[in-house]
């Protein structure tokens, strides 16, 4: 029967460290929480692990099998101590953003055998998926090394998911875009649409909040002069041509951070950074992220 550590009762280096890296540490063991009612209901059984010979003590290496960054081994630190409590040990693990190749040990847990199988999976679960979002980022930072243009992630997220795929890709070397609804405007096509045009939207949303930053999505070059006119200074460019967009960027002159999006891929994130765009947002980042190969094996 697994601990079910109480939030109260976790270590506070743990939940410093969460807080540190820009995470809810309470959000994020209730997730872990849901996680295990997923797998194993309140007063459910592991009935495989739980047919196993006495194992008592051991020890398990989660191993990365692919070459990529990781994220998320703090959550999978929590999984453990949840599920263990007191009888677990984090031996070592690597710091989030370290890159491995294939054979790196990235996190060593000692504990109760049969309770350290029952928590594999959900550590692995968490892990592997933000390790992926972080090696998928990292090759597009890699991509676009030494131009000005920056990876930008989007809200097309899994839900709940969010806060723990933007600091995946943080750890990946990404930038973050808005959290949500209310942290910044996006006044998107339909936006447009609503208003009867870009300028009209883009003057509704920024007289209705002061001071917020507001960004606007444009489909030609004709939208792009009206609002760099009404003195909008972040644009989105939606599913340009490379021409269009360095035309885009030789108009703006530098009066706006310029962004380009949609359907952009990694052959051609070199391309699209050579136009002189400022930030280059994916959302496949987060919403089509294959995760990274990781595992772990009891010694």
């Amino acid at each position: 029967m697994i601990a079910r550590t109480p939030y109260a009762d976790l270590p506070r280096p743990l939940l410093e460290e969460l807080a540190e890296a820009g995470l809810d540490p309470r959000d994020v063991y209730e997730m872990v929480v849901r996680a295990f009612d997923e797998d194993l209901p309140k007063g459910g059984v592991d009935v495989t692990s739980a047919a196993m010979p006495p194992m008592g003590e051991g020890t398990g290496d989660i191993g990365s099998r692919r070459p990529g960054v990781v994220a998320g081994l703090a959550v999978a630190e929590l999984v453990f101590v949840y599920a263990l409590g007191d009888a677990v040990e984090i031996v070592a693990r690597v710091p989030d953003g370290s890159h491995v190749v294939a054979g790196d040990v990235v996190m060593t847990v000692t504990g109760p055998v049969q309770d350290l199988l029952t928590a594999e999976r959900t550590a692995l679960n968490f892990v592997s998926h933000l390790s992926g979002v972080a090696t998928s980022t990292s090759h597009w930072v890699a991509a676009l090394e030494g131009t000005g243009a920056r990876v930008l992630d989007t809200r097309k997220t899994l839900p709940t998911y969010r806060a723990l795929q933007k600091y995946a890709v943080r750890c990946g070397g990404g930038v973050n875009h808005r959290l949500g609804l209310a942290d910044r405007a996006m006044v998107k096509d339909n936006h447009v649409i609503a208003a009867g045009g870009a300028v009209a939207a883009y003057l509704l949303v920024r007289d209705a909040n002061p001071g917020l930053r507001v960004e606007v999505e444009v489909a030609d070059l004709d939208e792009l002069r009206a609002l760099l006119e009404a003195g909008c200074t972040e644009i989105l460019l939606d599913n340009m041509t490379t021409e269009t967009m360095a035309e885009a960027v030789r108009i703006a002159a530098g009066r706006a951070v310029l962004e380009a999006s949609g359907g952009l891929t990694l052959d051609r994130a070199r391309e699209v950074a050579d136009t002189g765009v400022d930030l280059i947002s994916v959302g496949a980042l987060t919403h089509s992220v294959t995760a990274l190969d990781l595992g772990l094996d009891l010694r």
